[in-house]
């Protein structure tokens, strides 16, 4: 059993590899595949199938007991999976039991497993456990499989009735049970007693916060707590707190080890350094108490109650005492779930909790009971969980329950705010403490118990909506952004007047009839306030139940106050109102009175007070900030009552003192009073005051002939063209602030950029130039040090260059520069030949005076000066002067001369030549000294000499013995080319060494030598210095071209340049690593790709990285890659770092812990190390590895301490079990990270009482060897997704989070070594003044990875970029309403986790739940800021479908933010101009989109009304005879804003300032050849219809877009699915709008002015019609085309069911579409049908234009047009009855009803012909006529689908819906065929599509192949 030392096969610890070397196991582990019930029995199949290899027969017995205990555990095989897990087990049983019996060694089972537990014992876990070199995570997993051996021993000996057990095997055992409960699996602190020799444990703040923790003095514990305590003396305080309030043990150990490190890294931190490290500095302490508890003491004295947090008289005992509260708040936040979403509710446990442990301390005595009191739930096991969160988790769960998925209305149930807002006023309190199960908070579950018990169904009663509640309507928008839309209503009123006036002055308007009529906007603000207070009760009505007296009595005397304005105000306005006589007799007297105003002036006056004190706190935020969070009676009345804008609305906890500083608060102010300047300057010339003539001239027109039957012919104004002109007008002023928004931002947004010095270098040509003062700038950034950097801006940016002499700096620069190239190397964005060209050399020459840069600077630089000197025939002085013109040609000329020394020094080693050489030498450089160098030396020979040597260098690389004749020959000739060629006079003692001495050698002997000792070394000693020195100097003397395409790829120039820029931009200084603040990462992960399979590698490339991936692997071609097993491996994890996967996120979040080590070896190091080299610490020895002393050991230690990353796989679990492939990959990831953690949700089947029941735990697993190791197993109180899945997700893993600060990654990120080095600066932020309040957010700024993939994607990215940085700029500077939208943005994670989160939960409203956290971190005094030196790689998607899928979630999301309180609160609280800024920025964007297309049909609508009726023509006609051009220019103008080509300012702005303006330039025309425009324009219907859908019916669901690069060719069936609804209808719609007004308009009498007037209508149409076949990937290929149609047709004609899915079926499909209808409320069925009705107007207007009408006017004509439409239906129902009943039995007469119809139909036709004088033009008006008006029916009966299916029609209405989707079907896929039929068509498309493809040398033809395989 000699193999037995090494431990079983398996067991020795596999070496975690670098990013570029991933090991991989592919099996899926078959020991996890065991139900949830069975959870027990894993850790036996797991040693089952370590041990198998060595001893198959006790792997049997390991297996056949598990099968025992799974029949013990379950004997029913009730559980899930059970049955089928116990037969496959017993069959394998069966199986190996013969073949494990051949190989047993013992006699019997017993004495077999016996023997070999004790060898397992002796040989292995003995000797693993080696004091402080043992290696931890392997004895701890050593321990854990003894035990389990020994459980198997005692089974088998039970089985075979062996008495005895050798008491060896029960020493071990006893041993090994000890050890196992010593050797507990940690996550980062091993707290045990076994840990406390781990280098992190002997850190110096550790050791000080764990000292604090243990300090238990004057704690009483209960009785079986004091035994443990007794026996094992580890008890801490958070023990004392889970003995006293019944907490989880694991949720007390994840949260010690939270609280140590919290307190660790603070205390280490602390400025001014801590007295003794070792001891816990209370300002440590008081830091995280204030973070902590600073929301618990707001939430106190706004309830106005004294906080519990009371402190006692003693030094020692206020510490203690301080982290018991610290700890008892993080153990209920640890514990609570999803009530962790509910911040004030914590509080209010936390409250009495406190209160009692307060009680407990103090030895308070019960008024009730008398003895001492004693927390009200118990300190049972998990009595905090069952007796306090479960019933608050059911109550949210329950009304969760009510929301149906998101499809209830929001005000049928209560969502997270609504239950945390309970605990907004003092009510909370009647809850009391043990919390009162008949509590108002508790009525939803109470109910149901009570409808349980009572077995009959009861109403369910609700906790009531709080202060604000969802409704679904538009109204919100006015509601929430009140002020803006009044302000914009006023504005519009005035100007309209100013203009209705003709010719005005600017004195003019002073005048007193002018100002009468302008003051006139007061009663226009009357009846908007007004409709304000009435929207204020009647929205939030649903609420009522949570109503108090109040709330009811403000908002009904605000209704009545805003009532008696709108009444008096207009009362005073008129004088020519009859008054009673008393009245007048008083007006009369008032203007006898001099000087006396008008009444109506003092009543405007009073009218305006409180918006003076608007103003008045406007001007100054900081009394506003001191009124908002003051207590006072006094104040709180005025607020109760005040009017004013900001301060309406209940008095709320959120919300308050958000206001910013002065200076901020000028800079916005200044911004937007220039903007809306600008506007309404433009509104008033260009779009109000040209209407008002023609206007005018409208409303005079008289004796109008009417085209239709009008039913007002005496209307003497002509109102409805008034309105048809202005409403488009009104419109695009209501939407154009935003098109100025667009334009400031991007001027302002440019200018922030440039003087951030974003983009200074943005090219290679700039780095080189620049490159000098790189090590400076990186010194001044990235290198800790006591002085402190000046923030701010200077013209200049200069670094002290760094000299020769400064090694040690520039040794560190070298360090993280060589990181960073080498990182390039391994993502293969560089090859072999580039890296070296790039590297500077590790470990710098000491002889050497200057700094060594990297070659592809000084590439080329020794050919050129070898030139020039040969050539040269002055002064010494004039060639060095030329040679030192260039920098780096100087340091590549000394760098060689040393190099060229250093190598002969280490070669040469016989006495003679040395001194020969050192002749030479000394001669040479004495002649450079004397300035007589070109006098004694001849320079002509110069190459030659050149050329020997880099033939000698070349051998030295290669090193092979055998060339050591040829290396002799080499140096011979050297010697010669310069004592014979070079020199002018011969030296004298080089002669006397030669010829006179009788040591003296020939030449041909020189250095020939080998007796007594060799005269030279070759092959040297090779160190890797040597290898690196002599690589170096090959390339400075043989590249003779220059490097400066280095590197050739497109991604790492972009990189460098931009890690180059970063450093002269404005960043904080990087503090020590041990001094910065410790972080988190997280990323929420479902069901993705994580690392692609062997199956998904059909995708074939052609480009640099592939080529350089090649070279890793050392393969000349793509088949030797795919001949090897490990190849493929690699070839899988190369792919999958190109995609969007889990794998690529986790590899970059993980150089965060690289870059860490890194800067934490250069802070650690001392200057013998640096020069050194880092890489000497990252390959370390084995020894390095176990020792806890070693530098690879501390630096270990430290990145622990500050770097957390948590991937929340939350099915991992399930996955598991399942035998799913992903689960194995995660499994591969955390092997090949050892610091990654995976959290997720462990749903477990436990039996209790005989009923199995789900119970759910969050996990968090790390991995150990080749296995994941459980760390923490918390109980849920229930399922964790009760809300929307992805914050649930991220809620339920934030506990296993560490450090200060929280970093969310999303699946689709990246991230980059250099850019990771500057975490550390970023961290700092939050230490840095920025404004008011200190940042709570970091924004971080994002690079789009995926735009070179096509063209959409390329558009999509630019679109992405622009935002992600200028967009976002701009919102923190100036405007200060950036919120959270980039996932890389930082959170300050205590701020958060006592504010309800990083993200809200609730289902439907909260669907964007990103940018919630943002809103609530601003409404709870946080402060976001953006920050633009460090980028984040981020995915996007790149097919079409996949981006109208996001940007549908992204406007689903918007829609649910339009109703949400949060807007509204921020629309009501932030002053008006931050108001502006987050209206326009927000909600404001997509709002105006759907304005910009309600324009169009405004417009085309209009302009219909006015052609059908006969208007137009009379108006032409009144402008021709009056010669009024303006007029006729009015009803002829284009009122389309293209908004499309005006939001890509942003785009051009950004690139032109990061890549330089002729890129912009170059990148804008290449993107509208390549149909940018069609995207956009195509973009916009989709975000109007889910936009718009979701406002007014919701149904908003997350619509998961696919990570993936989608290039397949979607089918015709699949587009119109998906665009149907969006697109097609409204494109369709707008044609047949556009071909109305050519037949029947009169205004754009030529066809060029109406192809002027609407050729943008038309592009709309084109885009919305056909983009999906323009950008769908071989759409226009004939046989694609084909196949297309006969899918469709399939598809048009399945009959639809249950259980047939809407892509298989139309009829399915067309249920689904109407599925908003179904849960949408009365209003929104109403609106339905009051929009459909605007289809009924072609009918109208048309059918009196038919010949057949022959110019009758009366309405009998168009009730007439209606029997038609009766009679299509009645033929339609015929048909339809006809084939239901004859078709089968009666085929003959069902054909004969056919052609009875038909001929019916014919002779009909022919009658119309010759008596009613029918044309063929008729027949065509008619379709345009009626085809809107069967849409309109259709539309109605489904929005009444429960009326019509009464009716019984519902079966015609499908039918009618068939024809029309035929009819659309065929009218889209027509000119999509006809296009097809020519070939070149579909190459131009693809060309067209892939550009950026094409210009990389991808194959796209082999992609799209690969994207067929794949379908």
């Amino acid at each position: 059993m000699s193999s037995m030392d090494s431990g079983p096969q398996g067991l020795t610890r596999r070496a975690s590899r670098s990013a570029a070397a991933p090991s991989f196991s592919t099996e899926v582990f078959d020991h996890e595949v065991v139900p949830s019930s069975l959870g027990s029995i894993v850790p036996i199949l797991r040693v089952a199938t370590e041990i198998e290899p060595e001893r198959p027969r006790v792997a049997y017995l390991c297996r056949f007991y598990a099968f025992e205990k799974a029949d013990r555990l379950d004997p029913n095989s009730s559980g899930r999976g059970v049955r089928q897990f116990k037969t496959g087990l017993l069959q394998r049983l069966e199986r190996e039991n013969s073949s494990s019996l051949a190989s047993r060694v013992k006699k019997s089972d017993a004495r077999e497993i016996q023997s070999f537990y004790q060898q397992y014992y002796q040989n292995y876990v003995r000797a693993l456990d080696k004091g402080e070199q043992a290696d931890r995570a392997q004895l701890g997993k050593a321990y854990q499989t003894a035990g389990v051996l020994f459980e198997v021993l005692c089974a088998v000996n039970k089985t075979e009735k062996v008495e005895e057990v050798a008491p060896e095997i029960i020493a071990a055992a006893t041993d090994v049970q000890e050890k196992k409960e010593i050797y507990t699996p940690y996550n980062i602190l091993p707290l045990d007693s076994a840990g406390a020799t781990q280098s992190i444990m002997q850190l110096e703040e550790v050791k000080a916060s764990v000292a604090a923790l243990w300090n238990t003095r004057g704690l009483n514990w209960p009785s079986e707590f004091e035994r443990q305590r007794q026996k094992a003396g580890d008890l801490d305080l958070l023990d004392w707190l889970r003995a006293m309030f019944g907490f989880q043990r694991d949720n007390v150990r994840n949260q010690r080890e939270h609280l140590i490190l919290l307190l660790a890294n603070n205390h280490t931190s602390l400025d001014p350094k801590p007295g003794p490290l070792n001891k816990l500095d209370e300002r440590a302490i008081d830091a995280i108490m204030d973070k902590l508890f600073k929301n618990y003491r707001t939430w106190c004295k706004f309830l106005g109650r004294k906080h519990s947090l009371r402190l006692p008289q003693g030094q020692q005992e206020i510490q203690q005492r301080k982290i018991l509260y610290m700890g008892l708040y993080l153990l209920i936040w640890g514990e609570a779930a999803n009530v962790r979403f509910m911040p004030e509710c914590l509080c209010y446990i936390f409250h009495n909790m406190a209160y009692e442990l307060h009680g407990l301390l103090a030895g308070n005595v019960s008024i009730v009971t008398g003895e001492n009191i004693k927390p009200s739930y118990g300190g049972d096991d998990e009595s905090f969980l069952r007796k306090v969160i479960t019933p608050i988790y059911h109550v949210i769960e329950k009304e969760s329950k009510k929301s149906k998925h998101g499809k209830a209305p929001h005000s049928s149930w209560c969502n997270y705010d609504d239950l945390n807002e309970y605990f907004w006023s003092t009510d909370c309190f009647h809850l009391g403490w043990p919390m009162r199960d008949d509590g108002d908070f508790f009525k939803s579950t109470r109910d149901a118990v009570a409808k349980g018990r009572k077995g009959f169904n009861t109403k369910s009663e609700s906790t009531g909506k709080s202060y604000f509640v969802e409704t679904r309507t538009f109204w919100h928008i006015f509601r929430s952004f009140d002020r803006l839309w009044t302000f914009y209503i006023l504005a519009l009123q005035a100007m309209i007047i100013i203009a209705w006036h003709h010719n005005l002055s600017v004195a003019d308007i002073f005048r007193k009839k002018m100002l009468h009529d302008l003051s006139s906007i007061f009663i226009t603000a009357s009846f908007l306030r007004f409709l304000q207070s009435l929207l204020d009760l009647v929205l939030n009505f649903p609420g009522y139940h949570r109503w108090k007296f109040t709330d009811v009595l403000r908002n009904v005397l605000k209704i009545l106050v805003s009532l008696a304005w709108a009444i008096l105000l207009p009362l005073f306005y008129v004088h020519s109102f009859v008054a009673p006589n008393k009245i007048t007799d008083v007006l009369s007297k008032v203007h006898e009175i001099k000087g006396a105003p008008t009444l109506y002036v003092v009543v405007v006056i009073l009218y305006l007070l409180p918006n003076l004190l608007a103003a008045v706190l406007f001007i100054f935020p900081m009394l506003r900030r001191w009124i908002e969070n003051s207590d006072w009676h006094v104040i709180r009345l005025l607020l109760w009552w005040s009017q004013d804008g900001y301060l309406r609305g209940p008095r709320i906890y959120v919300g308050r003192g958000m206001h910013e500083s002065q200076f901020a608060l000028l800079k916005y102010t200044i911004f937007w009073v220039l903007l809306l300047c600008s506007k309404f300057a433009f509104s008033y010339f260009v779009q109000i005051k040209p209407l008002v003539k023609p206007t005018k001239d409208i409303m005079n027109i008289r004796n109008v002939k009417y085209a239709w039957h009008e039913f007002f012919p005496q209307a003497k104004k002509h109102y409805g063209a008034v309105v048809s002109l202005w409403a488009p007008v009104v419109l695009v002023y209501f939407m154009d602030t935003q098109i100025w928004y667009a334009i400031y931002s991007t001027l302002y947004g440019g200018l922030v950029g440039a003087f951030d010095r974003l983009g200074e270098i943005r090219t290679l040509g700039m780095l080189r130039s620049r490159f000098q003062s790189l090590p400076g700038a990186f010194n001044t950034c990235l290198v800790p040090s006591d002085k402190t950097k000046k923030r701010g801006f200077s013209l200049s940016k200069r670094f002290a260059e760094v000299s020769a002499s400064r090694r040690t700096e520039a040794a560190k620069f070298a360090q993280i520069w060589n990181e960073v190239i080498c990182s390039f190397r391994e993502e293969d964005l560089i090859s072999d030949r580039e890296m070296d060209m790039l590297l500077v050399p590790y470990s710098s020459d000491p002889s050497l005076k200057i700094i060594q840069w990297p070659p592809f600077l000084l590439a080329s630089k020794i050919p050129i000066a070898l030139d020039m000197a040969a050539q040269f025939r002055s002064r010494d002085a004039d060639l060095w002067k030329r040679i030192c013109s260039d920098e780096y040609m100087k340091c590549a000329v000394i760098e060689c001369y040393e190099s060229f020394k250093h190598l002969l020094n280490i070669l040469v080693v016989g006495e003679n030549e040395k001194r020969m050489i050192g002749i030479i030498i000394k001669e040479i450089e004495s002649s450079i000294s004397k300035n007589t160098f070109l006098e004694n030396f001849r320079m002509s020979p110069l190459p030659t000499l050149c050329k020997k040597f880099v033939e000698l260098v070349e051998i030295l690389k290669v090193g092979d013995p055998s060339k050591r004749d040829t290396v002799v020959l080499l140096l011979q000739d050297m010697f010669e080319v310069v004592t014979r060629d070079m020199m002018v006079n011969e030296i004298r003692e080089l002669a006397e060494l030669g010829h006179g001495n009788k040591d003296s050698i020939s030449r041909n002997q020189l250095f020939a030598g080998t007796y007594p000792k060799p005269s030279i070394i070759f092959p040297p000693v090779v160190t890797a210095e040597w290898e690196e020195q002599v690589r170096r100097l090959y390339i400075l003397l043989t590249v003779k071209e220059s490097a400066s395409d280095v590197p050739t790829n497109l991604e790492a120039r972009r990189r460098v340049a931009f890690f180059a820029n970063s450093l002269f931009m404005d960043m904080p200084r990087a503090p020590r690593v041990r001094k910065m603040l410790a972080f988190s990462v997280m990323t929420p992960y479902y069901s993705e790709e994580t690392v692609y399979s062997k199956s998904d590698l059909e995708m074939e490339n052609e480009d640099d990285e592939w080529n350089n991936f090649m070279e890793r692997v050392n393969c000349k071609n793509e088949s030797e890659v795919r001949e090897n097993e490990e190849n493929i491996l690699h070839l899988r994890h190369w792919v999958s770092l190109r995609g969007q996967t889990l794998c690529r996120t986790v590899r970059g979040m993980m150089y965060y812990r690289r870059a860490l080590k890194l800067q934490a070896f250069l802070d650690m190091a001392t200057e013998e190390e640096i020069l050194k080299g880092y890489k000497a610490f990252t390959v370390p020895s084995e020894e390095d590895k176990k020792s806890q002393r070693s530098t690879y050991a501390q630096l270990e230690a430290v990145a622990d301490m500050k770097f957390t990353y948590v991937a929340t796989c939350q099915n991992y679990g399930n996955q598991k079990r399942s035998g799913d492939r992903r689960a194995t990959d995660i499994l591969n990831l955390m092997v090949n990270n050892p610091a990654l953690r995976v959290a997720y949700i462990d749903e477990v089947e436990e039996g209790e009482n005989g009923k199995v029941q789900k119970v759910y735990y969050s996990v968090l697993v790390k991995a150990v060897d080749t296995l994941d190791q459980e760390i923490y197993r918390i109980k849920l109180p229930g399922s964790a997704k009760v809300g929307e899945g992805k914050p649930e997700n991220q809620n339920h893993a934030i506990i296993f989070s560490r450090g200060e600060a929280l970093q969310t990654i999303d699946m689709n990120q990246d991230n980059y070594l250099e850019e990771a080095l500057k975490m550390r600066n970023l961290l700092q932020e939050f230490k840095e003044d920025h404004g008011v309040r200190p940042p709570s957010i970091l924004g971080v700024r994002e690079h789009i990875f995926t735009g070179s993939v096509s063209s959409l994607a390329w558009f999509m990215s630019n679109q992405e970029t622009s935002f992600v940085t200028i967009g976002q700029r701009v919102l923190a500077r100036p405007l200060k309403v950036r919120f959270h939208y980039g996932h890389p943005d930082v959170f300050d994670r205590l701020f958060h986790i006592t504010r309800g989160g990083i993200s809200k939960a609730s289902v439907g409203i909260n669907l964007s739940e990103d940018i919630f956290a943002g809103f609530n971190s601003t409404l709870r005094r946080g402060n976001v800021t953006h920050h633009e030196y460090i980028q984040v790689g981020k995915g996007r998607d790149v097919g079409l479908n996949q981006i109208s899928l996001f940007e549908a979630k992204v406007a689903c999301g918007n829609g649910e933010q339009t109703l949400s309180r949060d807007v509204y609160r921020l629309g009501h609280r932030f002053d008006f101009f931050r108001m502006l800024s987050c209206y326009f920025t927000t909600v404001g964007f997509y709002i105006s989109s759907v304005v910009v297309v309600i324009t169009v049909y405004v417009f085309l609508y209009g302009r219909l009304y006015l052609s059908l009726s006969g208007l137009e023509a009379a108006i032409m006609k009144f402008a021709r005879s009056k010669g009024d051009t303006a007029l006729r220019t009015v009803m002829a103008s284009q009122s389309l804003v293209q908004i499309g080509l005006l939001m890509a300012l942003p785009m051009i702005m950004e690139i032109g300032l990061e890549r330089g303006f002729r890129s912009a330039v170059s990148d804008m025309i290449i993107m509208q050849l390549q149909l940018a425009a069609v995207f956009f324009t195509f973009s916009l219907g989709t975000k109007v219809h889910y936009f718009g859908r979701t406002v007014l019916h919701g149904g908003a669901k997350y619509r998961a877009t696919g990570r993936g690069f989608v290039v397949r060719h979607e089918k015709f069936a699949e587009n119109y699915r998906m665009y149907s609804r969006s697109h097609f209808v409204k494109g369709m719609e707008l044609m047949i709008l556009l071909i109305a007004y050519k037949v029947y308009g009169s205004a754009a009498g030529d066809n060029v002015t109406y192809i002027l007037l609407t050729c943008s209508m038309w592009f709309l149409v084109g885009s919305w019609l056909f983009a999906p076949f323009l950008f769908n990937p071989s759409g226009f290929e004939w046989q694609k085309v084909v196949d297309d149609w006969d899918d469709w047709s399939k598809w048009m004609n399945n009959r639809g069911g249950i259980g047939v899915p809407a892509t298989k079926s139309w009829e399915s499909w067309w249920e689904e579409e109407q599925e908003h209808l179904h849960f949408t409320g009365f209003l929104g069925r109403f609106w339905e049908v009051v929009l459909s009705l605007r289809f009924f107007l072609y009918q109208y207007g048309i059918i009196y234009q038919l010949h057949v009408a022959n110019g009758d006017k009366s309405i009998v004509v168009y009730g007439l047009s209606w029997l038609v439409i009766a009679a299509v239906i009645i033929i339609l129902k015929i048909v339809s009855m006809g084939r239901k009943k004859f078709s089968a039995d009666f085929q003959l007469m069902f054909r004969l009803l056919k052609l009875i119809l038909f001929i019916g139909f014919m002779v009909t036709l022919v009658m119309l012909f010759v008596f009613l004088s029918l044309t063929v033009g008729d027949i065509f008006a008619s379709l345009l006529a009626f085809i809107p008006t069967g849409w309109a029916l259709l539309a109605i009966s489904q929005a009444l689908r429960p009326v019509v299916k009464a009716l019984g029609m519902w079966g015609s209405v499908k039918a009618l819906g068939r024809g029309y989707e035929y009819m659309m079907g065929l009218v889209m896929f027509l000119p999509v065929a006809i296009l097809a039929w020519f070939p070149f068509v579909s190459e131009f498309q693809t060309r067209l599509l892939f550009n950026q493809a094409f210009s990389r040398g991808l194959q796209i033809q082999r992609i799209l192949a690969g994207g067929k395989k794949n379908k």
